[in-house]
């Protein structure tokens, strides 16, 4: 995608013309240059390297948790890069992971606001409180919801179920999207068991209701990597659309993979011959109707080919959802007879929304909600009360990637204004409340949290899932819909609502949208 024109000093090393590149990943160039003349646009005359802070921390634009370097200034992220981290990154991030930081200063929430006569109005944080608790003392518990954003860490998702629990409600969710996994099936069901790591042993790939190249665009390269190596034959189940790769269509939807999982097909005998066969399952084939059923068809294909022993289990789930696989791990779904995402939209009178941007705000009803975020997105324009939060780079935070490994982020400068760190806020709120939560500290929080979450102190490991699991998994019944299965991820480049207010992001949307066609400048 990239050559030279002209000569001499007049050569210059571009796109084809009116094109503009297609991948990813192409922010690595930058990296790759050996004398710097392909540079950051967005960084250039920005700053001087020697000027910046450098802090080292995870990414969490998707669900891989990329190890980076975040490059700030004062309080202003200026840049990120990658870190070297060869079990989940190598040395590679997305285009998304790099280009964001613009979007951590636009946009942001940096004080309290509470809606007085259809309108959000700045407050203080004891306004803000007090109007939360005026709400709680006049709601039933079974009328309090709570759900969990995708970019909500281990922490505060953990002190808000703690929080909900005091109040008395079940009705916790950190599902925005409603697929259909469940901690109770045990925690091979939810994570990437292979390993991205392991991708490189895989020798036959079956992608059921995925797009790693929009999901997950890392992981993406390294499926690409393996399948150059030769003899990687790789079957898709849904519309996906360029790999980067060959594939074979194996069909649309859940009847194929039915069909597969009966033990029919060229394809199925591909797998069952295959040591280390690797069925990925995507969110688009989970967060249906039937996702229950698909993920039960999925196990029981892994089960049939052997895919989930001892020695290999290829049985993986591809998250997209940076807090999904911690919120899972903590069990933030709904207890008994409390409700989920779908059946809290329209039932609550009050809702509080940790982050969580991508549900269908209209749904909510004339619900009293409570927005923990950082950006002015969809659920702070429908909140009754605004708490404003940290950002992934203004806090240290765990997230659980989609393999399962637990990692933190880091602290690279302070949030805007009055905005507070997530279970700091929640934390004040539950003295106010008078249902004080039994921590002081963040130190005293993760001791509570390890205690009963001891897989989350082990930074930087993986806690593997029983595969035995995956054989009871097998055993989820349920009737199948029609209908592909199709990613979720619909515009790579605005996701999540830091990629939504950043100008460079909204820029590169725009691009991929007129078909990376560009006027020649």
């Amino acid at each position: 995608e990239l050559g030279m024109i002209g000569r001499g000093e007049d050569a210059e090393i571009t796109t084809y013309l009116e094109q503009a590149m297609t991948s990813e990943l192409q922010g690595n160039v930058i990296d790759l240059c050996p004398v710097g003349a392909l540079t950051s646009k967005p960084f250039a005359f920005q700053a001087r390297p020697w000027e910046l802070t450098k802090t080292e921390s995870i990414d969490v634009m998707d669900a891989v948790g990329s190890a980076i370097r975040v490059d700030s200034r004062g309080r202003e992220v200026m840049r990120i890069l990658p870190r070297v981290n060869e079990a989940v990154n190598e040395e590679w991030i997305s285009d998304k992971t790099r280009f964001i930081w613009d979007g951590l200063r636009t946009q942001r929430l940096d004080r309290p606001y509470v809606r007085k006569d259809g309108r959000l109005v700045a407050a203080s944080w004891a306004e803000a409180f007090a109007a939360i608790k005026d709400a709680v003392s006049k709601t039933a518990p079974e009328k309090i919801g709570a759900i969990a954003g995708d970019l909500a860490a281990v922490e505060e998702t953990y002190a808000l179920k703690l929080l909900m629990a005091s109040l008395g409600s079940k009705n916790t969710d950190c599902r925005q999207d409603g697929a259909a996994l469940d901690p109770a099936l045990g925690r091979a069901s939810y994570i990437f068991n292979p390993t991205i790591e392991g991708i490189e042993q895989a020798d036959a790939v079956l992608i059921i209701g995925a797009n790693p190249r929009y999901e997950a665009s890392v992981l993406n390269a390294r499926i690409r990597k393996r399948w150059r190596t030769g003899n990687l034959p790789v079957g898709v189940i849904g519309d996906v659309g360029d790999t980067r790769y060959d594939y074979e269509q194996l069909g649309a939807g859940p009847d194929s993979l039915k069909d597969l999982a009966d033990g029919n097909g060229k394809f199925f005998q591909t797998l069952k011959k295959a040591t280390h066969p690797l069925i990925i399952v995507g969110q688009g084939a989970l967060a249906r109707a039937d996702g229950a059923a698909v993920l039960g068809q999925a196990a029981k294909l892994a089960a049939a080919v052997n895919a989930a022993r001892a020695d290999w289990n290829g049985f993986a789930v591809l998250h997209n959802a940076a807090g999904r696989v911690g919120g899972l791990d903590l069990g933030f779904v709904p207890g008994e007879g409390g409700r989920n995402v779908a059946g809290m939209l329209g039932e609550m009178e009050l809702l509080f929304l940790l982050g969580a941007d991508e549900i269908d705000m209209a749904k909510t009803g004339g619900a009293f909600v409570v927005y923990i975020g950082t950006h002015g997105d969809q659920g702070a324009h429908r909140a009754n009360v605004i708490l404003p939060a940290a950002a992934y780079t203004e806090k240290s935070a765990t997230y659980v990637n989609t393999e399962g490994r637990v990692q933190q982020t880091n602290r690279a400068g302070f949030a805007p204004g009055e905005a507070r760190e997530d279970w700091a806020i929640l934390r004040a709120l539950s003295d106010v409340l008078g249902k004080k939560l039994p921590f002081d500290s963040l130190p005293q929080l993760r001791a509570k949290l390890y205690g009963e979450y001891p897989h989350l102190a082990r930074i930087d490991q993986v806690a593997a899932g029983n595969a035995e699991d995956i054989a009871e998994v097998a055993k989820l019944g349920g009737r199948l819909n029609k209908g592909t299965f199709t990613s979720p991820v619909k515009d790579f480049y605005l996701t999540n609502p830091i990629a939504r207010a950043s100008a460079v992001m909204a820029e590169c949307s725009a691009l991929a949208k007129s078909g990376f066609k560009q006027a020649a400048e």
